[in-house]
């Protein structure tokens, strides 16, 4: 399955996640750190990021660097917020950023921003069937979001992180009942668009994420911050919130990192976090709000997954795509056959990841058999894929390499007939991983190629359903495919000796009748 990789570098730490997509799925998280860097402490008091601050994220960015490449991620995106975007020195913090991450750093606006925790938010728990009243207290900016039936319909990024609100109001330790009734006048204000345009609005729940979030939620719950995973989705009464700023708002910084589920860099900023939060609520008339641990990271992720970012890899390039064309044409292949089983070959390949779980590039190498496994016919038919397997196997094929041919070659040779056998010396001469690579594809090349067995190209749409003891094909086509739909439930047996599956080939009713949805 796909794996992809989010940084999020935000005003107050630098977040990673990689994960592996599988449709229908919740990701499943292979790496996941976070690291505070306070970026936007320097740019909210004097407009830059200090170098001090710009060396620490850098160093923290090679270092996630370092992790997502041992995954092999096919997608990753690097964005930065609100501390980027109101710097002076701009220019120079994404040079040096970039080269650290791995990755260009992209600087997102606060609609983008929105959008992406909304998008985390309805992937790891669907909001479907309500209306949901999103905040995002960030270091730098806080997010407000309004959604119906999981679509986001309003945005909203206000200038109300945890830690700009210090730099600005809180010089004191603890903060003086001035400084808190100024800042909570100021975020009165701040709040008072998005109160106004959203009046209208009922809300059927009210989700905060973040960390501050997740600081008011430990402490709430009793929750410490190790165990932070547990209290994901914890109700929230306002009463809580408003009972921990009446507490926290009078404590110095030594009693508040003494609180449970606050950590000691939270508990520096946890004051204005918390004051937002509370403001939100009473602004909104809302009576509680849930916690949700997703973020930005997990926006991106669910983004990667639903643009099929990487899909790229398993489909040969112009070049290659060229060589396989004109070595067919050389040896007399029918192009328009070989393209449809290659289309046929992707669509099983990309539908079928769940089961085989092979990287994105062998996909490739499944196309490009697919182009070539008839070129055996211009030797003989007798056997033409014992010769399709020699004449690839011994032609040069510019912009692949030796092995790719080689295992291109072996898939021609199994197109058809027995499967690969201990006498078979070009099987044997196989590594062990490329070994497997090639009977987790032979059964996806033959079902291709059988289900245009007419060679008139029948097949319109297919979609694959499986359960643990069968793989269903609905075949959508307006003619008759009983050809095919014979060819390829023969072809099924290998299927079944490799993933323990029966092939069955269905032609849905409204495909019968020419309707197709």
């Amino acid at each position: 399955m796909p794996r992809y990789a989010a940084i999020d570098i935000g005003s107050n730490s630098v977040r990673m996640e990689a994960a592996e997509v599988t449709p229908g799925q919740p990701p499943r998280i292979l790496a996941s750190d976070r690291e505070v860097t306070r970026l936007g402490e320097s740019v909210f008091r004097n407009g830059w990021v200090s170098e001090e601050a710009m060396l620490a994220t850098c160093a923290v960015l090679l270092r996630m660097c370092e992790t997502y490449r041992r995954l092999d991620v096919v997608g990753v995106r690097v964005v930065a917020t609100s501390a980027i975007r109101d710097t002076r020195n701009k220019k120079e913090f994404l040079r040096r950023a970039s080269e650290a991450a791995g990755a260009a750093v992209e600087v997102i606006s606060g609609r983008e921003e929105a959008r992406l925790i909304h998008l985390g938010v309805e992937s790891s728990w669907p909001q479907n069937g309500r209306r949901a009243l999103i905040i995002d207290i960030g270091g730098g900016s806080a997010e407000i979001i309004a959604s119906q039936d999981a679509v986001l319909c309003a945005a909203f990024s206000r200038p109300l992180g945890a830690v700009r609100l210090r730099e600005i109001f809180l010089k004191d330790d603890p903060p003086t009942p001035r400084q808190l009734h100024q800042m909570r006048e100021y975020i009165r204000e701040k709040l008072s668009t998005a109160v106004r345009k959203l009046s209208s609005w009922t809300w059927d729940r009210t989700i905060a994420t973040s960390a501050s979030a997740a600081a008011v939620a430990g402490v709430v719950s009793g929750v410490a911050r190790p165990k932070r995973e547990g209290i994901d989705r914890i109700r929230i009464p306002i009463a809580e919130v408003r009972r921990l700023y009446q507490a926290i708002s009078t404590m110095n910084l030594a009693n508040r990192r003494k609180l449970t589920g606050i950590g000691p860099r939270r508990a520096e900023i946890i004051v204005p976090g918390v004051v937002v939060l509370l403001e939100f609520l009473e602004a909104f008339g809302r009576h509680s709000v849930y916690y949700s641990r997703a973020g930005v990271r997990d926006g991106i992720i669910a983004d990667l997954a639903i643009r099929n970012v990487g899909a790229e890899l398993s489909r040969m390039s112009r070049d290659q795509r060229r060589e396989v064309e004109d070595m067919g044409r050389r040896y007399g292949v029918t192009l328009d056959h070989s393209r449809k089983v290659g289309s046929i070959s992707n669509l099983l390949f990309h539908a079928l990841q769940p089961l085989h779980q092979l990287p994105p590039s062998c996909g490739k190498l499944l196309d490009a058999a697919a182009h070539l496994l008839d070129v055996g016919h211009y030797i003989s038919s007798s056997s033409h894929h014992k010769h399709s397997y020699y004449v690839v196997s011994n032609s040069d094929m510019p912009g692949f390499t030796e092995r790719e041919r080689v295992l291109i070659a072996n898939l021609c040779r199994y197109h058809r007939k027995s499967m690969p056998l201990p006498v078979h010396h070009g099987y044997q001469a196989l590594s062990a991983e490329e070994k497997r690579v090639l009977l987790l594809m032979i059964p996806l090349l033959r079902l291709a190629d059988n289900l245009d067995s007419s060679h008139e190209r029948r097949i319109e749409k297919l979609e694959c359903r499986w359960t643990d003891s069968e793989l269903m094909l609905l075949v959508y086509s307006d003619g008759d495919i009983d050809l095919e739909q014979w060819g390829a439930e023969r072809a099924g047996d290998a299927f079944r000796q490799v993933y323990n599956r029966q092939v069955v080939v269905a032609k849905p009713r409204d495909s019968q009748s020419g309707n197709r949805p």
